[in-house]
């Protein structure tokens, strides 16, 4: 059998791309953190960043460019929220701080993004929740609110998207405090926003999210008054039919960072009342869940994730 030049080289790429990327986690507590931490594709190796954020922050948002760069936004430092933007290059884990901002100073957002085109900050905290939708665009990386927000205020929610096609907030806190089962659906051809008619299985604040772009999109854990779930919901992005996995993280927790090696797997990290070093790994093919032999650098909670999981 003869291979022409072209399919070997092709071969070769797809060989490459598979060994690239990576998840980060960034900021978080206890105390105030701007530590990075990243996981390698798909050896899953762990190293820190030897430049973090260069504002050490707690509840941010994150969300990805994939193949190019991440971002972690606004958060938290009392008594100030923040506005601020930072991005990592993925090229070289170079950090800088945006000079565009969110509309508004915010904690405890969620981020998705359309991989290419845009980002989305979706609700949060000031001195209340708020339905704020803030929508980055790559190219320039100007940041401008959508007219239209979410269907409710809201913080502590699970984002993520279908890149190309549409961006999720599932659940969160809404405002005065009451947990909701909420999920609200932004396509994005036109930004337009509809609800889904099946929710979360149960309503729910401090969830994570991440998602197998093309097939299907998680929310995780999340806490119910003083209770915390292992509970992880799956959205088929043909349908958005729920379903609830039979394996969920191998603990109860809330405030956790999640990303995704899509078309691979996704990782829930961190969390709890106090913070683990735990990494529960999900594989797409089957949905299966093991955990990371080595977790975090340091114990951590209320941190955002996002991943260079190549193009999209």
């Amino acid at each position: 059998m003869v291979f022409s030049q072209a399919l070997l080289g092709a071969v070769a790429s797809s060989a490459v791309a598979a060994l690239t990327g990576a998840g980060y986690v960034g900021g978080g507590q206890p105390g105030v953190l701007a530590t990075v931490d990243k996981f390698a594709f798909p050896s899953d190796s762990r190293t820190t960043l030897g430049t973090g954020l260069t504002t050490a922050r707690f509840v941010p948002g994150g969300l990805a460019n994939s193949g190019t760069a991440g971002y972690f936004g606004a958060g938290f430092d009392p008594p100030d929220n923040y506005s601020s933007v930072e991005k990592i290059a993925f090229a070289d884990d170079a950090v800088s701080t945006l000079s565009a901002a969110l509309t508004a100073a915010r904690r405890s957002l969620a981020g998705m993004a359309n991989s290419g085109t845009a980002g989305y900050w979706m609700g949060g905290h000031t001195s209340t929740q708020v339905t704020t939708v803030d929508k980055q665009t790559f190219s320039g990386d100007t940041i401008a609110a959508l007219s239209t927000g979410l269907s409710a205020a809201r913080d502590g929610m699970a984002g993520f998207a279908n890149s190309g096609t549409a961006g999720y907030s599932a659940g969160g806190s809404g405002s005065g405090g009451p947990v909701v089962a909420t999920v609200d659906k932004f396509a994005f051809s036109d930004d337009g926003r509809t609800t889904l008619g099946t929710g979360i299985s149960l309503a729910m604040g401090g969830l994570a999210g991440f998602a197998n772009s093309g097939t299907a999109g998680y929310a995780a854990g999340g806490f119910v008054g003083v209770t915390v779930y292992d509970t992880v919901d799956k959205f088929a992005f043909s349908d958005d039919g729920r379903t609830t996995l039979g394996t969920g993280l191998s603990s109860g927790r809330t405030n956790m960072a999640a990303f995704a090696d899509s078309g691979v797997a996704g990782y829930v990290a961190g969390g709890g009342a106090s913070g683990v070093t735990t990494v529960d790994k999900f594989a797409f093919s089957d949905d299966s869940r093991t955990t990371l032999g080595t977790g975090l650098s340091s114990t951590r909670y209320n941190s955002a994730g996002m991943s260079d999981s190549g193009t999209l």
